[in-house]
């Protein structure tokens, strides 16, 4: 199929309106068939649950041209269900699973033309999101719901690509504490608008935020999970006490990336922020579907300068190592665990 007439290469990380989106109704208990429409605006009650009590949901997943011309995706079943995960927990009806991959895979081959071509450095983002359109005054769930899927075509979302960005440490917590960042959830992001807009003004790249309850162990940036390199080599992927870390699913590809194919010593734990400010690591990096892998070079606030040696100003050997690998999975140059690319076309 001939693609769209784009510069490609220079894509920002932004919405553009492509040829279709999916979209399907919850109503009397239960799901409608569903299918592609051309039309991409919404109309919904003035008493939608969603725009009262937040009930809405959403994922992040791309489609890849592969170095052969195959279109592809990275693991939609995991973005399945963590969908899945995320409607139990705000009380909403489950998506079916398999239901979610075909309707990735129907959106993404309808709007084939607007997948990036293979070596352009962009992508395409495809966003399944679910929110709750039934009348609702009263604090509970809603009775009726529509899943829909967008996909528009975007360039990295950080522009810095192997240059090491600063970042700085929250003043202000991202969301409430005991669990509630392990579902993609609007209202989590939202709580992360304004410490967010913060952090640009002042020219960061993004802010790390730290747990909570006590402000001692790291959790994640605000929109990305949180690698670190110690001075012997191994991968440290910090872990919540409170499960309060986004269960990103790059995160964990690249854990099975580092301990199953580059041989490497990955150590899941909670990780105090004062071992960063004691320089116990080399390396960090900022890892999320967006992101892939970012290289934080600094981290600064008040009273705080840090200085990753090994990745101040690029990519450290092992998180360029990490992204490599990764992303040549995600193309097709190098074959990944069973399951893991999913081909669409």
């Amino acid at each position: 199929m001939e693609k769209k007439d784009l510069d490609w290469g220079s894509l920002p990380f932004s919405y553009m309106k492509t040829d279709y989106s999916y979209v399907c109704n919850y109503k009397n208990g239960a799901w409608e068939e569903g299918g592609l429409t051309t039309d991409h605006s919404l109309q919904m009650s003035e008493c939608a649950g969603v725009l009262h009590y937040a009930q809405t949901i959403f994922e992040g997943l791309k489609a890849y041209t592969t170095e052969s011309g195959d279109i592809v995706c990275f693991r939609p079943d995991l973005n399945a269900q963590r969908m899945a995960d995320s409607a139990a927990r705000l009380c909403m009806p489950e998506f079916p699973q398999d239901k979610f991959v075909e309707a990735v895979k129907e959106v993404v081959t309808a709007n084939a033309a607007w997948v990036p071509p293979f070596g352009s450095g962009a992508t395409l983002y495809v966003r399944p999101y679910m929110f709750a359109t039934g009348d609702v005054i009263g604090v509970k769930p809603a009775d009726e719901y529509q899943f829909r899927i967008l996909v528009t075509p975007v360039g990295p979302y950080f522009k810095g690509g192997d240059t090491a960005v600063t970042i700085t440490v929250a003043d202000y917590d991202r969301a409430a504490p005991h669990g509630t960042g392990n579902i993609k959830a609007g209202l989590n992001y939202a709580m992360s608008l304004y410490p967010g807009e913060k952090a640009h003004a002042a020219g960061y790249a993004e802010n790390l935020y730290l747990d909570s309850m006590t402000r001692t162990y790291v959790e994640e940036t605000g929109g990305a999970n949180i690698l670190l390199v110690d001075k012997d080599g191994n991968l440290v992927v910090p872990q919540s006490f409170t499960n309060s870390i986004l269960p990103s699913i790059t995160r964990r590809s690249l854990v099975v990336v580092a301990r199953d194919i580059l041989g490497m010593n990955v150590i899941e734990r909670p990780v105090k922020f004062q071992e960063i400010l004691d320089g116990d690591f080399v390396e960090c990096g900022m890892c999320g579907t967006a992101a892939v892998i970012s290289p934080v070079g600094h981290i600064e606030a008040e009273g705080i300068d840090v200085t990753f040696p090994d990745g101040a100003e690029t990519s450290g050997p092992v998180m360029h190592k990490l992204r490599s690998t990764l992303t040549e999975i995600q193309s097709g140059k190098v074959e990944g665990p069973e399951g893991w690319v999913v081909k669409i076309l």
